[in-house]
């Protein structure tokens, strides 16, 4: 393949203080958002927080204004509207744990439909999730991502050492961690498609971490006398044009998707863009020091 970084020689170990500082920051950041998302402090979305939610198409522009206010005099109170200006489309929340939702979504749509009928109003999509399920998804979320760990864990163990699948897996709870915090930052909904995107993060960096293992693994075998620093330094630098080049090629296609793919992937495809971003950091400056940590800076076993 075709190198686009050739010989390098930077010493990531000795930059590993530096780095573990703003990973602690992001990793810092991320459980704060796991405790305020589990408390309920979060921008749950119904998945979790249950509710109903309406997405109406319309012919032409609809003044997000005029909807509220169309709305609210039926009575319905603490509903979240976002308008899609783009595709002409509105979609309608009312979260929480109300008892008649399919009433609630029916006043919504017989709403928009009366007082916009000039502008068509057609139903995209009507869903509703009770405060049962709700809760249930959320907690079975948590249990996907564990499980996911858990596998992870396994399966590092088994291909390389314990010692790799610790930095392997703590790799990756940072980089969970880290999309999560910048999500919460930014007022971003919490929903099943977030986890879906944590836990397809959870998988890219599992595979870029394991190229940069790979590399250490071979050449712990053949520079017996050098140092582990040494050799985790070495290693990064070799795979370090095969990394770029998968990143970026990840990168431009979660890139295309979040400018070009419209409103109702924007969030997934952002925090793909993240993670991707995360991840690779993550390989060099989390993953392969954590290496070295457990190892107490002695080499691990050559023999494996």
């Amino acid at each position: 393949m075709i190198e686009i970084i050739k010989n390098t020689k930077i010493d990531f170990m000795g930059k590993r203080k530096y780095m573990f500082l703003i990973s602690g920051v992001l990793v810092s950041l991320g459980i704060f958002a796991l405790v305020m998302i589990w408390s309920g402090h979060g921008n749950m979305g119904i998945d979790f927080a249950g509710g109903t939610e309406v997405q109406v198409k319309f012919s032409q522009r609809v003044p997000l204004s005029e909807a509220r206010n169309a709305l609210e005099a039926t009575g319905l109170k603490g509903l979240q509207l976002q308008e899609l200006p783009t595709v002409n489309k509105l979609i309608v929340m009312a979260k929480g744990r109300q008892s008649n939702l399919s009433g609630i979504s029916n006043t919504i749509i017989s709403t928009l439909r009366s007082r916009f009928a000039a502008a068509s109003p057609v139903v995209d999509m009507s869903t509703q999730v009770g405060p049962k399920v709700g809760n249930r998804l959320r907690k079975d979320a948590v249990v996907a991502i564990i499980f996911a760990t858990l596998g992870i864990l396994a399966y590092i163990t088994v291909r390389f050492q314990f010692g790799f699948s610790v930095g392997a897996a703590i790799a990756t709870f940072h980089d969970v961690f880290a999309v999560l915090g910048v999500f919460y930052l930014m007022g971003k909904e919490i929903n099943l498609i977030l986890i879906s995107a944590l836990l397809i993060i959870a998988g890219y960096s599992l595979t870029d971490t394991v190229v940069v293992f790979d590399r250490i693994r071979e050449n712990m075998r053949s520079m017996i006398k050098d140092p582990v620093e040494k050799i985790v330094n070495v290693s990064i630098n070799e795979v370090l044009s095969r990394t770029a080049i998968t990143s970026l090629t990840v990168l431009f296609s979660s890139l295309a998707i979040l400018f070009f793919g419209g409103e109702v992937i924007h969030d997934f495809a952002l925090a793909i863009t993240l993670g991707v971003i995360v991840g690779t950091y993550s390989s060099w400056f989390v993953a392969s020091p954590m290496v070295i940590l457990i190892g107490g800076g002695k080499t691990i076993n050559r023999r494996r």
